[in-house]
C-alpha cells in the first residue's frame, strides 16, 4: 500500500481543531507563517540576523514585527486599545539588538502565534462582520477584516525576510 506524504503547505492538510470554519484560513495561515519562519531561519546565524543587504530590513526586525502585528490586529480585534507596552515594543522594532539570538525572536514569534491561535478558537463566527477600530485614529473595520490582516500582512513579511536570508547567503558564497 501506497504511504501518502504529508501536504507541505498547513491549509492542505485538514481543519484546525476547534477554530470557527470562517477563520481557518487565518488559522492556516498564521501557523504556515509559524512553520516557514522555522525553515528559513535555519539558513543563517546570529552573525547574520541584523545584516540589511541593499539596505533592506533585517531578518530580526522581521522577526520582531511578525509577532508584533499580530499582537496588535489580534488587541484591536478584541475592540481594545494599545497599551504602552504595546507602543513601546512597536517604537522598538526596528532596533538593532545584538542581545537577542534567533532562537529567541523564533521562540516569541512561534509563541504569539499559538497564542493568536488560542485567540481565533474563542473567536464567535457571528461577530465576524462587527466594526473594530483600527489605530489612534479609529479606522473602522471589521472583526474578520483585523484577523485577516494579521495573517496576510505577516505572510509578507515572510516573502521579504526569505529574499534577505537569499541575498545574506548568496553574498557569503
Amino acid at each position: 500500500m501506497a504511504q501518502h506524504k504529508q501536504p507541505s503547505e498547513v491549509w492542505m492538510r485538514g481543519r484546525i481543531e476547534g477554530v470557527p470554519p470562517l477563520l481557518q484560513p487565518v488559522a492556516h495561515t498564521l501557523l504556515q507563517i509559524e512553520e516557514d519562519l522555522k525553515l528559513y531561519t535555519s539558513y543563517i546565524d546570529d552573525g547574520s540576523l541584523w545584516s540589511r543587504p541593499s539596505g533592506v530590513a533585517s531578518v530580526g526586525f522581521h522577526l520582531l514585527h511578525i509577532p508584533g502585528v499580530i499582537d496588535r490586529m489580534f488587541t484591536y480585534a478584541l475592540g481594545l486599545p494599545l497599551t504602552e507596552q504595546q507602543f513601546s515594543y512597536l517604537r522598538n522594532e526596528s532596533l538593532e539588538n545584538d542581545d537577542l539570538t534567533i532562537e529567541e525572536l523564533l521562540l516569541a514569534a512561534c509563541k504569539k502565534i499559538q497564542w493568536s491561535i488560542n485567540q481565533l478558537r474563542e473567536t464567535d463566527e457571528s461577530l465576524l462582520t462587527e466594526t473594530r477600530y483600527l489605530g489612534r485614529n479609529r479606522i473602522p473595520t471589521t472583526l474578520i477584516g483585523l484577523l485577516f490582516h494579521a495573517a496576510e500582512h505577516t505572510q509578507r513579511h515572510i516573502g521579504q525576510m526569505l529574499v534577505t536570508i537569499r541575498v545574506i547567503q548568496h553574498s557569503s558564497s
